[in-house]
């Protein structure tokens, strides 16, 4: 999604004609892909060995179109896994190497930014926080804003969201954001709904699941429980969360959207064993929750492995939706965090630094 929109506004500004590993919307944005990169999406630690043969084939054609066509620019989108090991790659080619939306080191692996010093030519940032890091390490480093701060907006008003969807604006909601990949969800759903059923015993919520386009309806049917009511629906996200009394919100991009549109809220993960286990010993973030590591303190509840329990999840949500006052306090704090995301722009700020580099 953010590389498709610099895309378009970097195309916009020079004309470029763009190359590279993406999806539909990059497709669309009119950038050709030589990879289509449903080909390494994998999600975890311990799951991603069984792709590693994928990738190394993946980055040995990418280097290769590099090496034939000459790009004057080449830009990193997220995916550090694949594109630092890319970078190395172009930066042996005497390729400019651009980063925008760099890796987590200030979460994990934080060697890594030896490896960017010495393959970089510019690091584009989306957090307040990252600018020093890097400023520090001595990489040239522009923030940015953050790219949701101008996207995340409900497309319609909460009573229009709600007689929509036949949900009675008497009750609260709880929205329910599992993630956005099956195993994410095969994962973070069963202890979501045993919150859910614990809810629904005394305080009458209306559930309501913002389901990631793309994961069929019978793959969620597996897990649903006979007696609890979810509404799902898709491609609806922000005006599921913006209609929503509270949040039951996997770790991830969805918390810094539910911030954003002022969502109060739980945030839940879970990976596997293994990938848990290794984990463990290579987080150095002092939270996990983004909304958090933003804000410098914990304003959200993270329940994350091990603490993400249905019982757990329950009460927190049973306590925001009963105590307004500590409903209001998340609120507030969440504004105050979404401030430091920058005031929109985020992808025209980059084209325009990415546009400077491609002249005369």
């Amino acid at each position: 999604m953010y590389a498709a929109r610099l895309a378009t506004a970097l195309r916009q500004r020079t004309g470029a004609t763009i190359f590279g590993m993406g999806g539909s919307r990059m497709r669309e944005a009119g950038v050709e892909l030589i990879i289509d990169a449903k080909e390494i999406a994998v999600l975890g630690i311990t799951e991603v060995i069984h792709k590693v043969p994928t990738v190394l084939k993946i980055l040995r054609r990418l280097r290769n179109e590099a090496a034939r066509r000459k790009p004057a620019l080449s830009i990193l989108v997220d995916s550090p896994g694949t594109n630092l090991p890319l970078g190395k790659k172009l930066h042996r080619l005497d390729l400019p190497v651009v980063y925008f939306i760099t890796p987590q080191i200030w979460a994990w692996r934080p060697w890594r930014i030896r490896a960017m010093k010495r393959i970089l030519t510019r690091v584009l940032v989306i957090f307040p926080f990252e600018e020093a890091i890097y400023k520090d390490a001595g990489i040239p480093v522009n923030f940015v804003g953050h790219p949701l701060v101008d996207v995340v907006r409900p497309s319609k008003s909460r009573d229009e969201f709600l007689a929509e969807h036949g949900l009675d604006a008497s009750r609260p909601i709880v929205a329910l954001l599992p993630g956005s990949r099956p195993s994410e969800v095969g994962l973070n759903l069963p202890d979501m709904l045993d919150a859910c059923e614990g809810l629904a015993r005394d305080l009458n919520p209306q559930f309501v699941m913002a389901a990631a386009p793309g994961i069929p309806e019978q793959f969620f049917q597996r897990y649903m429980r006979p007696g609890l009511a979810i509404t799902r629906i898709a491609g609806e996200p922000y005006d599921v969360l913006a209609s929503a009394d509270c949040g039951i919100v996997s770790s991830g991009t969805a918390t810094v959207e539910a911030a954003l549109l002022g969502t109060p809220m739980v945030v839940v993960y879970r990976v596997s064993a293994p990938s848990a286990f290794i984990l463990r010993r290579m987080i150095r973030a002092p939270h996990l929750a983004m909304v958090n590591l933003i804000a410098g303190r914990k304003i959200v509840p993270e329940l994350i492995q091990d603490d993400f329990k249905g019982p757990r999840v329950e009460a927190e949500v049973r306590r925001l939706l009963s105590l307004a006052e500590d409903r209001e306090e998340m609120k507030r704090d969440l504004a105050d965090m979404a401030a430091r995301l920058g005031a929109g722009g985020a992808i025209d700020r980059a084209a325009e630094i990415l546009a400077a580099m491609l002249s005369p």
